[in-house]
């Protein structure tokens, strides 16, 4: 009988292996650049250690944020989750309802729905209250959770049932999809009479351009000569959007370049896109207005397009590019190169601490920092579409309740009509009144 052979050379095989795997084990931190090496010995000390115990993931997650984190203040790395966000932020959409509710939330209001979205198309009206949210009692779901029943991946049909403001109750079935969130908002005519329209920009997304030549030409349409645009407390966001509506007012030269490690980058004006070239245009900038909305406002500075009104701007002048990592959707966004103005101003006030802090206003005018804090609030309140306004005002005489606050006239939206009116208002320092009233 011939002795089985198998056995031991299985076992010389095991044995073989785990040599060879000790001797690579051993050998691997020197195959390593010695930054990847100190991190391996450094996770693998914490995950021996530390009084709870770490994964893998958890570890590196962390890592990576303080790795981004100290770069700058604009660089950040975002997990899957935090991605999500940033995607939603920068897209300018998200898959859900489409309904702007009320305070507090557990009244379940709907105020209105958004323009174009699902709740719109699927007939919900300002003033219907949630009574059951996909099966629930609207009164057992908090905020957390009726996001999640109603903002989906993918469009799904969410089942309601709402009370309108005849107290009637009605089912209604809601396909979720893509909801625009709006960052152009409170559309008006602050002056009939002159024509005096009023736009904010709240960030700039993807959709803020096509927003903004909606809403500017509603508002001709209304009788508008002249536009008001509140840039106030708008953080920036897309670079693209706000060079688009540069291009409207600017019909040649350069609007921005950014300029870093590698071959500058010039964004031009171009003559087919400036269709509101000479359109008369007052611009409110404050120090919370940074970035993007730094070079429109440079642009339209610098080109005579419009005149700035309100106080200097942030001066956050720096370019961040994001990497999106195949594995998990995670995105790290580093800074990469600097914005500078058509006359080569670079925005970036670390750059040059010596000088005066963000873009100088044409007219400063500047509110008490009270004013300032209740201003930005208002400013980012949703705004319902123009078709509600009458369901609305309707509703605020029967209840006697405000739903949508008038638009106020602070001390810099009044130096702007002031100057659609022909005068040539002075500076204003903080605590002067102003003489404007509400339209």
């Amino acid at each position: 009988m011939q002795p089985n052979l198998r056995v031991p050379a299985f076992l010389a095989g095991a044995g073989l292996g785990i040599a060879v795997g000790f001797l690579i084990a051993q050998a691997l931190p020197t195959w390593l650049e010695p930054d990847v090496a100190r991190y391996r010995e450094a996770r693998d000390y914490v995950k021996h250690a530390f009084v709870r115990e770490v994964d893998d993931a958890e570890l590196m997650d962390a890592a990576l944020h303080g790795l981004a984190d100290h770069l700058d203040d604009y660089s950040a790395y975002y997990d899957p989750t935090e991605a999500a966000q940033l995607e939603r932020e920068t897209s300018g959409r998200y898959n859900g309802l489409g309904v702007a509710i009320g305070e507090p939330f557990r009244d379940g209001r709907i105020l209105f729905p958004l323009a174009g979205g699902p709740a719109q198309a699927a007939g919900l009206r300002p003033g219907d209250r949630f009574v059951r949210v996909a099966g629930r009692p609207f009164s057992e779901v908090d905020p957390t959770e009726f996001r999640r029943l109603v903002q989906t991946s993918e469009p799904r049909d969410v089942e309601l049932v709402v009370e309108g403001l005849d107290g009637v109750e009605r089912g209604v079935v809601v396909h979720t999809g893509s909801v625009v969130e709006p960052t152009v908002r409170h559309e008006c005519l602050l002056d009939a009479e002159r024509g005096v329209g009023y736009l904010a920009i709240t960030s700039f997304s993807r959709e803020t351009y096509d927003e903004f030549t909606a809403a500017f030409e509603r508002l001709r349409g209304d009788g508008m000569r002249g536009l008001v645009l509140d840039l106030r407390g708008n953080p920036g966001g897309l670079l693209l959007a706000a060079i688009g509506i540069a291009r409207a007012f600017v019909p040649e030269g350069l609007i921005v370049s950014t300029e870093g490690r590698g071959v500058p980058v010039m964004h031009s004006a171009e003559r087919a896109a400036a269709r509101y070239v000479d359109f008369p245009l007052v611009v409110l900038v404050d120090e919370r207005s940074a970035s993007a909305s730094e070079v429109l406002a440079s642009a339209l500075q610098e080109h005579r397009a419009g005149v700035l009104v309100g106080g200097p701007t942030y001066g956050k002048g720096m370019v961040q590019t994001m990497h999106r990592f195949d594995a998990d959707d995670s995105v790290m966004k580093v800074t990469t190169s600097y914005y500078y103005t058509p006359s080569h101003q670079n925005l970036e006030h670390s750059a040059d601490p010596a000088k005066p802090r963000g873009i100088q206003p044409d007219l400063a005018v500047l509110l008490p920092d009270a004013e300032r804090e209740a201003l930005h609030v208002r400013l980012n309140r949703p705004c319902p579409p123009r078709e509600y306004l009458d369901a609305i005002a309707a509703w605020e005489a029967e209840e006697d309740i405000e739903i949508v606050p008038p638009p106020r006239v602070d001390a810099q939206v009044a130096a702007a009509l002031d100057l659609f009116a022909g005068k040539r208002p002075g500076p204003v320092s903080p605590g002067t009144r102003s003489t404007g009233t509400p339209p």
